[in-house]
């Protein structure tokens, strides 16, 4: 006989079973919660991805596979596209707190026509692992780019991408207020690439008249390559341009380079207020490939206008560290009013032309500059072959460098360095410089120099190797020349 005390723990047991046993199995997937990750596969990609992945392309109007995708994703989800080429004829348009990536720039490529693009509209977007292509661009949207970043907190990483001539720009950074109205900032890109294009590399710009300034923008080992080599979006065609129409403020750009644009390598409009840049590790190679102009400069005809340098940036408080520009066509360096160049090296300016009736080069140009304390600071910078002057400032006050190394500057009309010699205004300075040469028959040339110091030293067989020409108060005891050889 059973004793009942021993059923009642029997029952017992076997209830709690069966509470347990549901709890343990699993939902279906329409009781579950939409997944973190959806993965999208091109047409033209493996049986196996297309067999695992949620969406699969057919190679038309791949864009809205892509967007579907996208919209079904929680905040913070992430789509994935597998490798192959997207036929995008529309937009893609991240919702915020999305990322969308690909297997890298040389796996997953998106190609867009029918005026298609990325357009990142939302906040806290990340782009990262794709190439991007972009053609036949209608003129209502010439203006954006392939990538139009329009929202603050984006990432834009391990990107390369490329544009014929009828749009303005492969990636775009604008602040346009009729789609996203607080101040556009936090905007990071890292790994990008612009490559053989016929438009801008990189730009920024903003639309309106309030709320231009754009903020803590960040640039890491990223290039802009042969921009404006395949096409002409406008004459005006650089590698970076930070500063078009907008107002910048906290950008920093490290590691990076351009090499071969049509116009500057890096660019700042002349007009923007731009406020604590910094520029660090770069390189820019070979720019300036327009040619020169064949008249004389005229303000009002914009065809004598040329730019042809590795670094514009005039008016802009901006500090270079530790870069570089080499064989670039007019300037090496073009800071003004705010410059502050460290340890930066220019080498052979003016490289490629060989007719400068119009066109002077110079390695360091700094022409108006004197509406800031200090107005231009070079502090362990070199010159070395520049075809033209190595270091050109005038129209100038409150000028500091600090141990420059001119190296064989060929000079212009026998000049290797001119501070004041264009219009014969350099004041309040202290100049420091070490030249040596044998092109140029005046190496380092100061004319109506006010209340300037020089020390230094030069190297030279000339007898007018240092020329002081008028001024005031222009002190050179400390400098030293020595013939060479001696």
């Amino acid at each position: 006989m059973i004793d009942r005390q021993n059923i009642l723990r029997l029952a017992a047991a076997l209830l709690a079973c069966c509470l347990i046993i549901p709890a343990l199995s699993p939902v279906s997937a329409a009781e579950s919660a939409s997944p973190a990750t959806l993965t999208v596969a091109a047409s033209d990609s493996t049986e196996l991805s297309k067999n695992q992945a949620d969406y699969v392309c057919d190679g038309v109007d791949d864009q809205a596979e892509i967007q579907a995708a996208l919209a079904a994703l929680p905040d913070g989800g992430k789509v994935v596209l597998s490798d192959g080429t997207f036929n995008c004829a529309g937009v893609i348009a991240p919702p915020a707190g999305t990322t969308l990536s690909g297997q890298g720039p040389d796996a997953t490529n998106l190609v867009f026509t029918n005026d298609g693009r990325i357009s990142v509209d939302q906040e806290n977007v990340t782009l990262d692992g794709f190439h991007i292509e972009g053609g036949g661009y209608s003129s209502g949207v010439k203006w954006l780019g392939v990538m139009t970043i329009r929202a603050s907190h984006a990432k834009i990483h391990n990107i390369t991408g490329t544009a014929d001539a009828s749009i303005q720009a492969v990636f775009l950074l604008i602040h346009d207020p009729a789609v996203y109205a607080p101040t556009l900032e936090d905007v990071e890109f890292v790994d990008c690439k612009a490559v053989d294009t016929g438009t801008y590399g990189f730009i920024h710009n903003a639309w309106g008249s309030s709320n231009k300034v754009i903020k803590n923008v960040r640039y890491d080992n990223c290039a802009a390559i042969n921009c404006g080599s395949t096409g002409v979006f406008n004459p005006w065609i650089t590698g970076f341009d930070f500063a078009e129409l907008n107002d910048m403020d906290g950008l920093r750009v490290t590691n990076c380079h351009a090499e071969g644009n049509l116009e500057s390598g890096f660019h700042f409009e002349f007009d923007p207020t731009v406020t604590n840049a910094v520029l660090e590790n770069c390189t820019s190679v070979n720019n300036g490939q327009k040619p020169y102009p064949t008249v004389p400069y005229k303000q009002s005809d914009m065809s004598t206008h040329y730019f042809g340098c590795g670094y514009y940036a005039p008016n802009c408080d901006v500090t270079f560290k530790n870069c570089v520009a080499e064989s670039n066509s007019l300037y090496g360096f073009y800071a003004t009013n705010g410059g502050k160049l460290y340890d930066c090296v220019e080498k052979d300016t003016g490289a490629g032309k060989t007719d400068y009736t119009y066109r002077k080069p110079a390695g360091y140009y700094s022409i108006p500059c004197r509406s800031t304390d200090p107005a231009l600071v070079l502090e362990n910078c070199s010159s070395t072959d520049s075809h033209g002057y190595g270091l050109q400032v005038d129209l100038a006050s409150n000028i500091r460098i600090e141990n420059f190394e001119l190296v064989n500057p060929a000079g212009i009309d026998g000049k290797g360095a001119s501070l004041g010699g264009t219009n014969g205004q350099f004041s309040n300075a202290e100049v420091d410089i070490h030249a040596s040469g044998d092109r140029a028959e005046t190496l380092v040339w100061a004319k109506n120099n006010q209340n300037v110091q020089y020390t230094g030293d030069i190297t030279s067989g000339s007898e007018k190797a240092f020329l002081v020409e008028g001024g005031q108060n222009v002190r050179t005891d400390g400098m030293t020349v020595a013939s060479a050889g001696a």
